[in-house]
C-alpha cells in the first residue's frame, strides 16, 4: 500500500494505534482508539473514544490525523483480535487472488 506521495506505507504501523489511549495535541481529547481508516488520499485516522465522565459512558469520539495524536500508554486496554495481528506474517505488498 502506498500513501498520496507515492510512498510504501506498512499497515502494522497504523494498526499500533489500536487500544491504546491516547491524547490529540490540538484539542486535547484523551481516550481510546477504537478504529483506524484508511483513506483513498492517503490520509489514515483514528477514531479516538473519550473514556466515561461522571458515570456517563455514551460520549460521542472524533476522528483524527494519527500525525495529531500522543499515545499515553503502550499497554493496549484489551487485546486485539487475531485476525488483527502486528507481528509480520508474511508479504503485505502481495495482492490477494481474485
Amino acid at each position: 500500500m502506498t500513501d498520496s506521495k507515492g510512498a510504501k506505507m506498512d499497515l502494522r504501523e497504523h494498526l499500533k494505534w489500536l487500544g491504546l489511549r491516547v491524547r490529540e495535541v490540538a484539542t486535547g481529547l484523551s481516550g481510546v482508539v477504537v478504529s483506524v481508516s484508511f483513506d483513498l488520499c492517503g490520509c489514515v485516522q483514528a477514531y479516538v473514544k473519550p473514556a466515561a465522565e461522571d458515570g456517563v459512558v455514551g460520549r460521542d469520539g472524533s476522528w483524527f490525523d494519527v500525525t495529531r495524536l500522543i499515545a499515553d500508554s503502550t499497554e493496549r486496554v484489551m487485546e486485539l483480535p487475531a485476525e488483527y495481528a502486528i507481528e509480520p506474517s508474511g508479504p503485505v505488498e502481495k495482492a490477494a487472488p481474485r
